[in-house]
């Protein structure tokens, strides 16, 4: 159980993303298979709303004719009885009928064979039939009426009847009955195609599509409606190519009341509702899945940001162990030393002069530090200012060596310097900046130099750079390392590395300086050979302290970090 525990501890991160991936690889794997079984759902009620579109509009012609027959052929018994059609001519004539070709009459009370009557529109007449086909297909619709009159035989349900035996002259017929249902006489009209082709077809088709396909679809539909013979006669949007339909066939229907032989198709083009369906189930789950990326790239990078807090936090208690150390050994070998002289125990004056300049030098090495803890609290808050001149880069070289030379004598160190004969072109730089970022260099190559006790320092230029140079012959750092060492607070993970003490802010705060001055620091290193760590500052550079420390401070505060430096 405390193994468990400590498991959870170390790794809590990690438990806690588990903890929110699964639950969401779960939700994600339920989702697919809902929709799955929505791209079914889907194309099922695709193709219904393709077959209720075409029963609307079935249903729309069929009221249109059945209330417009209703309205025109409901002529009342008595007028065949009392002799009185030249009314129904009046009638027809005040309330003309659209989509009609002839409205006609047949009279069974005064012929038992009937008299068949046309209506003349102009003269607002009722004429005899003409001999024609138009008269045939009348006579032959109205036939079963004439026998039933002849015989006076009782129309069992008298109601509007459509005949389409021929399709030339297509009827609809109202045969009109007496109290005693026998029937006195047919009232008809004969339908005008070219006008259901032309008007009352293509409205109800555009009046439908927005109802059964709104937000645009509408406009991809294409409609096409046929005759017996297979011609086309109404089409909207595209017209089907050869073999179209059967190789994705459309939703079709007949109309059910006149034009029975007439066939309406519906078809998306390009897509069938299966290939719809298909298509939006991909779009849903690649919607899907990119919504899960996004919460877990969320996720993870809350995450990170919290695991660099924790590091952050560890990484600083670190630091503030360090620091004690590393105030502490200078401060007791200062106490020990001024113990000694306090007390008379120093021999010669020799000696006095030899500790005090152990006193120096680790006073010194106390400033430097303290101004390192200084600096950095400077350049995280933006305050860090730099006074640029014109500078020769040797004296500042030449001068913090010799500031170093104690500590180097004291700790056994020899420096190889390495110079170029002839001056330097002068560098606005910031002279204690510079000596600053050189002392910590050196100081680095000190802690990790390991049991070679030699040092080399080069200046020169390349180029339009000045370069200083410092390279040691200690332990290296491995190549996975050498980006990270510029992170504050950051050591190498190696056991050397974590017996030196330091405060892991050196190469940070050189880093920061040389990209104040414009310039850039390389690192070279392989572990068990030393490294060399060069900074490049560029000639001819024009900048104000203040700007330029904002500027850097706000970009890429701090640099950060060293691989044990103080």
């Amino acid at each position: 159980m405390g193994t468990l525990a400590a498991f959870l501890k170390k790794h809590t991160l990690w438990v806690g993303f588990l903890a929110v991936l699964l639950p969401l690889l779960v939700m994600l794997g339920v989702q697919f298979v809902w929709l799955a079984r929505l791209e079914q759902v889907s194309a099922i009620a695709q193709k219904v709303t393709h077959n209720n579109y075409l029963e609307a509009i079935g249903t729309e012609v069929q009221f249109y004719y059945r209330s417009t027959a209703e309205r025109a052929l409901n002529i009342p018994a008595t007028l065949f009885v009392q002799k009185r059609l030249d009314e129904v001519a009046m009638f027809w004539k005040k309330k003309p009928v659209e989509g009609v070709r002839r409205l006609f009459l047949v009279d069974f009370t005064r012929d038992p064979y009937g008299n068949y009557l046309v209506f003349d529109a102009d003269r607002a007449e009722l004429d005899a039939f003409p001999a024609s086909d138009e008269a045939l297909a009348i006579i032959v619709a109205c036939t079963p009426w004439q026998v039933l009159s002849y015989r006076h035989g009782v129309a069992q349900s008298p109601a509007v009847r459509v005949d389409e035996r021929n399709p030339e002259f297509r009827l609809i017929l109202n045969p009109v009955t007496d109290d005693a249902s026998h029937v006195v006489g047919v009232a008809g009209m004969v339908l005008d195609e070219g006008f259901f082709k032309a008007q009352i077809l293509p409205a109800f088709i555009k009046k439908a599509l927005p109802v059964f396909f709104p937000g645009g679809g509408a406009e991809t539909m294409g409609v096409t409606v046929r005759d017996a013979t297979g011609h086309v006669v109404v089409a909207k949007g595209e017209k089907p190519g050869e073999g179209d339909d059967a190789k994705d066939p459309p939703a079709t229907a007949r109309f059910p009341f006149v034009f029975t032989d007439w066939t309406m198709s519906l078809r998306s083009p390009g897509t069938t509702p299966e290939q719809w369906a298909r298509a939006n189930f991909a779009f849903n789950v690649t919607l899907s899945v990119l919504l899960a990326v996004v919460l877990m790239s969320g996720i993870t990078l809350a995450l990170r940001a919290a695991n660099r807090a924790v590091r952050l936090s560890e990484m600083k208690s670190d630091f503030v162990s360090n620091v004690s150390h590393e105030l502490r050994t200078p401060l007791a070998s200062i106490r020990v030393f001024a113990e000694l002289m306090r007390l008379g125990r120093v021999p010669s004056s020799e000696k006095i002069q030899e500790y005090g300049g152990y006193i120096e030098a680790e006073s010194r090495r106390l400033s430097r530090l303290i101004d390192n803890i200084l600096d950095f609290a400077r350049i995280e808050s933006g305050r860090k200012e730099y006074r640029f001149v014109p500078t020769d880069l040797r004296e500042v070289v030449d001068g913090t060596l010799r500031t170093f030379e104690a500590h180097l004598r004291h700790s056994g160190f020899r420096v190889a310097f390495e110079g170029i004969d002839g001056p330097l072109p002068q560098a606005e730089i910031d002279q204690d900046a510079i000596g600053q970022a050189l002392h910590n260099l050196l100081d680095n190559a000190v802690k990790y130099s390991g049991d070679s006790k030699e040092i080399g320092v080069r200046l020169g230029r390349e180029g339009d750079e000045l370069v200083v140079s410092v390279r040691d012959h200690g332990i290296g750092i491995p190549r996975a390392e050498q980006q990270k060492i510029f992170d504050r607070f950051h050591r190498v993970g190696t056991g050397l590395v974590h017996e030196v003490k330091g405060s892991g802010l050196g190469l940070s705060i050189v880093q920061h300086i040389v990209r104040v001055h414009g310039g850039r620091i390389v690192v070279e290193s392989e572990p068990g050979k030393g490294s060399t760590f060069s900074f490049r500052l560029p000639l001819g550079r024009g900048a104000t302290g203040g700007a330029a420390a904002a500027e850097v401070a706000s970009t890429a505060p701090a640099g950060t970090g060293s691989r044990s430096e103080g």
